[in-house]
């Protein structure tokens, strides 16, 4: 190689190298880092699924009736507060009663017969066939008094339970008809201070559900408002039903999970929908950290100028005092994703160090700074002094 191609080569060298120096040193001189601590707290951490679903009354029975008739007296209206057994309506029980007089007048007819067993003694076959005959007519007859009787008893339309009516389908002097299916006269509701949501839970959270899991919900009713439940019940029956995207159709497969909620001020009405968020798990009162702070590792090569004072542990967090950084061996619990809770290791007002930033450092004043030939130039700068 010729003494000119050496210089050639060491001068290019000489310049590689300064524009790296010059490179790294811009940037030192244009940026830093920083590490940021957050405060060990003690608060709440959970996880949630949500459902949307309606509010039903704990209990509610339809009460109907078992004979046809014209209603002759209705006795309670909507929101009315009834007493199990309370009169709530009448029959008309003047057809009823007939049946009954009718049915009674032969009834008493048969048993006289039967009683007296007024039959031939002279033929013996013919005497055990009246009396057979006889007692089979008795027997019908009373049956059929017994059942003109409880017809009777129908025509008078008590509640079943305490309660508040929240439904009334019949009005005076309408004619119902029973037949295969009973009609619906009235619905009552029980105690509605007690009050629970039937809601529809997604197949791929059905999973983490179960019962005695902590729920929030709110209504659009009481937007501002949060009520508090509990689940019940895990519905084993599913419901599938077709859910249009755009262009495809997916089916969706939800479970019921009935969620009891307390209702003291009767602010949750039949029917409302809701929307809950069920806490897989929740745990109150506890300390926590943000879950980065257990993936923070200290730089060496970052962390100029710091000592770090590491140790043996499969969980721990780092804390940051005069320029040291010291692991922490801790316990975990719990996690959101979010935060995470610490069982051991900490305690309340620790600062742990959560994450590292890099920060734009100001020019120094009177500091020239370079500027593209193409850059826009500001008002003025190219007027002479």
């Amino acid at each position: 190689m010729s003494k000119s191609k050496k210089i050639i080569i060491s001068v290019l060298l000489l310049v590689v190298v300064a524009v790296i120096w010059w490179i790294f040193s811009s940037r030192e001189e244009k940026s830093k880092v920083e590490f940021l601590t957050t405060k060990v707290v003690v608060g709440e951490i959970g996880s949630s699924v949500t459902a949307t679903g309606t509010i039903e009354p704990v209990v509610e029975v339809e009460v109907g009736t078992q004979v046809s008739g014209i209603i002759d007296r209705i006795y309670v209206d909507y929101n009315s507060v009834v007493k199990k057994g309370q009169l709530i309506a009448e029959m008309d029980k003047v057809t009823l009663q007939s049946e009954l007089l009718s049915t009674q007048a032969q009834y008493d007819r048969n048993k006289i017969l039967h009683e007296k067993e007024l039959i031939s003694e002279t033929d013996y076959e013919q005497s055990a066939y009246n009396y057979q005959r006889a007692k089979s007519a008795y027997e019908q007859s009373s049956a059929a008094l017994a059942k003109a009787e409880r017809n009777l008893s129908y025509a008078t339309i008590t509640s079943p339970i305490d309660g508040v009516v929240t439904s009334r389908s019949v009005e005076e002097g309408q004619t119902v008809a029973s037949g295969f299916e009973t009609p619906t006269l009235f619905t009552i509701a029980a105690d509605l201070t007690k009050m629970e949501v039937v809601a529809d839970v997604d197949e791929a959270d059905i999973a983490n559900v179960k019962e005695g899991d902590y729920v929030v919900f709110r209504v659009d009713a009481y937007p501002n408002d949060e009520f508090i439940g509990e689940v019940r019940q895990v519905r084993l029956g599913s419901t599938i039903s077709d859910k249009s995207v755009t262009t495809s159709t997916n089916t969706v497969v939800t479970y019921e999970v009935v969620i009891s909620a307390e209702n003291p001020d009767l602010k949750l009405k039949p029917r409302l929908t809701a929307n809950a968020s069920i806490y897989t798990f929740f745990k109150d009162n506890v300390i926590i950290v943000p879950s980065k702070a257990l993936h923070f590792t200290p730089n060496a090569e970052l962390a100029v100028g710091y000592t770090i004072e590491d140790c043996e542990a499969p969980d721990k967090v780092w804390i940051l005092k005069d320029k040291k950084f010291t692991a922490v061996p801790v316990q975990v619990g719990l996690t959101d994703g979010i935060n995470t809770e610490i069982v051991s290791g900490l305690s309340e007002g620790d600062e742990v160090v959560s994450d590292m930033v890099f920060t734009e450092l100001a020019p120094s004043a009177g500091a020239s700074q370079e500027r593209s030939p193409f850059m826009p130039q500001h008002p003025g700068s190219k007027k002479k002094k």
